[in-house]
């Protein structure tokens, strides 16, 4: 599916008709709202965000920075317990368990009577994430593209051009090769077992293939096309070019690269942050669009974005709405490019983003916004994808071939997808 429209207004700018809105002030002195995020990244510019909407209504809030695994723990003792955060980050990966079991508070009459909130304003499909029997549970955070970092310092000392908008992905695999080093002291490319989004799904649907049907019914992971894609990693795997399964199980891509072990990863607009604060890649390092496939030309690029939800059993829905409503409009929503924390969801704000950190080629996210598939999902992501990421383990270590690697997958989704 090509979302070329959805990415011509996300970058027109394109302003609401309306009224400017008014956050009530009654009582927020007296109520703090607890908020909960997974990214410390994000923590500073989320913070300052905050301020604002303090400053303007006078309800204090207070931020929570809870790692990403501990944090669904958190909610889901929270949501047992009747005491989820007032506000707080939702996933594609556990929004319709959450939706569907009345965890979230409705905001579909709030959004209807808003003037800061008009669904016309962000993509169709991060509202259907939050979605549930034609209702509303959080509104938009934001949005993110996946593309290619390198290390140009790497590239300039094995005498390589540095990567460019017609490359393939054999024409990454061919430098990965030239950046390896036979000692073991820095690998070319490095995409572990459990990186999806950022990682092979973008491999699969420029190759045709698919992880799930439209109607969430049956894997795609058996399919032809899909298997053919996932043998380009298992080239990769096979030919040496990425750290061991063991190094990349103890260390994220990320930590990888931003330590000078590999050359290259795979890596969503979320982590602009974490490599801006980063001494060594700030220095060494750029990104660039994702290669694209020589068979099929396509260079998709795997999307998502969070939302903002409320506690449906919480004691302050009320001011907790004015939150959502004041980090979904188009001010903070452009503050939040500003900062630089992350791609803002409303229409015409990333545009800000990418003047955040100039010493990085950031319009090649927005650039990969022209041909987007939305991040697989269903009522038992997790499940299923964990279970998938352990699967793959098989290939990293030789014990699978990826094809045997890819109708194991496809025989646990189903079989996940059929209980749903």
């Amino acid at each position: 599916m090509n979302f070329k429209k959805t990415a011509a207004l996300l970058l027109t700018g394109a302003m609401i008709i309306g009224a400017v809105p008014v956050y009530a002030e009654e009582g927020g002195s007296d109520v703090t709202l607890s908020v909960s995020i997974w990214d410390s990244y994000q923590e500073p510019g989320i913070k300052e965000i905050l301020a604002g909407f303090t400053e303007k209504t006078g309800i204090k809030t207070e931020l929570s920075v809870i790692k990403w695994d501990e944090y669904w723990t958190m909610l889901e003792a929270g949501a047992q317990g009747g005491s989820l955060p007032d506000v707080f980050w939702m996933h594609s990966n556990e929004s319709e368990r959450y939706m569907s079991n009345d965890m979230l508070l409705d905001l579909t009459d709030k959004i209807a009577e808003s003037d800061a909130i008009d669904p016309a304003n962000y993509p169709e499909d991060i509202w259907g994430l939050y979605t549930y029997n034609d209702k509303y549970y959080a509104v938009p955070k934001d949005v993110d593209t996946i593309a290619l970092w390198y290390n140009k310092t790497m590239f300039d000392e094995a005498g390589l051009d540095y990567p460019t908008t017609d490359w393939t992905w054999d024409d990454m695999f061919e430098a990965a090769k030239k950046l390896t080093k036979e000692d073991g002291s820095q690998y070319g490319l490095a995409i572990r077992s459990d990186n999806n989004q950022a990682g092979y799904y973008n491999l699969v649907y420029d190759n045709g293939g698919y992880i799930i049907s439209d109607d969430k019914t049956k894997s795609g992971w058996d399919d032809e096309k899909t298997i053919e894609a996932m043998q380009q990693l298992e080239e990769w795997i096979n030919a040496g070019v990425m750290p061991s399964l063991e190094t990349m199980s103890e260390n994220g891509e990320d930590v990888l690269f931003q330590s000078g072990k590999v050359a290259m990863v795979l890596q969503g607009s979320w982590m602009l942050a974490a490599y801006k604060e980063n001494e060594y890649t700030s220095a060494n390092c750029d990104v660039i669009e994702l290669p694209k496939s020589a068979e099929t030309g396509r260079r998709v690029s795997v999307y998502n974005g969070l939302g903002w939800a409320a506690s449906a059993s919480g004691e302050h829905t009320e001011e907790a709405w004015q939150l959502i409503e004041y980090l979904g409009s188009e001010d903070a929503q452009k503050q939040q490019a500003e900062l630089g924390v992350t791609m803002s969801a409303y229409t015409g704000t990333s545009d800000a983003w990418v003047n955040s950190a100039p010493q990085f080629n950031l319009q090649a996210y927005l650039n990969m916004m022209e041909d987007m598939e939305i991040r697989p999902y269903s009522r038992s992501t997790v499940a299923w994808e964990n279970e998938n990421a352990e699967i793959l383990k098989g290939v990293y270590t030789g014990e699978l071939t990826m094809e045997e690697a890819c109708r194991q997958m496809a025989e646990q989704m189903n079989e996940k997808l059929a209980e749903e």
